[in-house]
């Protein structure tokens, strides 16, 4: 029996050809790298690839609950930065502050995202222009934490990070354990209510949904996101640096949106942003692979996503056109 039309929408909101889209671009990547990475599928290049994708993964995640909510964090990548420095002074190169070191990144996430929620909320601040306010604030106490790049994770963090079990990277389980979370977030109350209010504010305040509270907890989320992207920042570099955030929030938008997620808020999901993600650090690799000056890949790298994000929209604006 063919599954009804409307529950199809219920289970994949607003993405279907968006998500078409994507996959294609993924594939049309690959294939590039492959081309232009001779040992592309390599253990080793495959273990290497997968440890730079986890950052931009976990951060496209959290910037999707975000924007589900109606939202939109541009200070994530400043959290990132923020967690990853303050993590790395207390660890200082010490495999037993490694728990410390987590938890307390973790906990600046948390704290980052509930002061952009309130903000957001309660102050009833545009989301852009609160949270581009609060990305200086936190990019300005990275520095204070941490000044110049420096601070070491313990040698063993890093190996386990770059290893792999039965052959299988250690950074792609992890990419799969940050799909599981959104799997399992996407079945509680807390994601219906971000869907319901990014949909309709005043409809979903009108079933009873609390509004406000919703909001908060959707940058709240998307803080722990960012810290989580901290953690395999440092995983991955073995140091810390206070600018290390800079170019993720822009990159995770972009995730988003050639993920399928709108970002006027209560259609998507993260799916969609991991595979943009992925995308979007392959048109990297290819930039580099492809022996682009220097000076040329910022300018390369923005015209490529530029054209992903222009392909991703061409699904959405033929179902906008008016038949005849």
């Amino acid at each position: 029996m063919n599954t009804p039309a409307r529950l199809r929408e219920i289970r994949l909101p607003g993405v279907q050809l968006s998500g078409a889209a994507t996959v294609a671009m993924l594939v049309a990547a690959v294939v590039v790298n492959s081309a232009l990475q001779p040992n592309f599928w390599n253990s080793y290049a495959l273990t290497s690839n997968f440890a730079t994708f986890v950052p931009l993964v976990a951060i496209a995640v959290g910037q999707t609950v975000v924007v589900l909510s109606g939202g939109l964090d541009l200070s994530l990548g400043a959290q990132v930065t923020l967690a990853s420095v303050v993590a790395v002074q207390i660890v200082d190169g010490q495999l037993d502050r490694f728990p410390l070191a987590a938890a307390a990144a973790l906990g600046v996430g948390l704290a980052c995202g509930a002061l952009n929620g309130l903000v957001v909320a309660l102050l009833r601040l545009q989301p852009i222009v609160a949270t581009f306010a609060t990305s200086f604030v936190f990019s300005g106490l990275a520095l204070v934490v941490l000044p110049t790049p420096g601070g070491s994770v313990p040698l063993e963090v890093t190996t386990a990070y770059r290893d792999a079990v039965l052959g299988v990277p250690i950074a792609l389980l992890a990419i799969l354990v940050l799909a599981l979370l959104w799997w399992v977030l996407r079945r509680h109350r807390l994601l219906r209510h971000i869907y319901a209010v990014g949909g309709d504010a005043d409809a979903a305040y009108a079933s009873l949904v609390p509004v406000t509270r919703t909001r908060v907890w959707a940058y709240v989320l998307g803080g722990l996101f960012a810290a989580l992207s901290a953690l395999a920042i440092l995983a991955n570099t073995g140091s810390g640096d206070p600018f290390v955030g800079n170019e993720l929030t822009l990159a995770s938008v972009a995730a988003v949106v050639i993920g399928g997620t709108a970002l006027a808020g209560g259609r998507g999901g993260a799916g969609g942003s991991i595979l943009g993600a992925i995308v979007l650090a392959l048109v990297t690799n290819i930039v580099f692979f492809a022996d682009v000056p220097t000076t040329y890949r910022q300018l390369v790298n923005g015209a490529v996503i530029i054209l992903a994000l222009a392909l991703a929209g061409i699904p959405a604006l033929q179902k906008r056109r008016p038949t005849a």
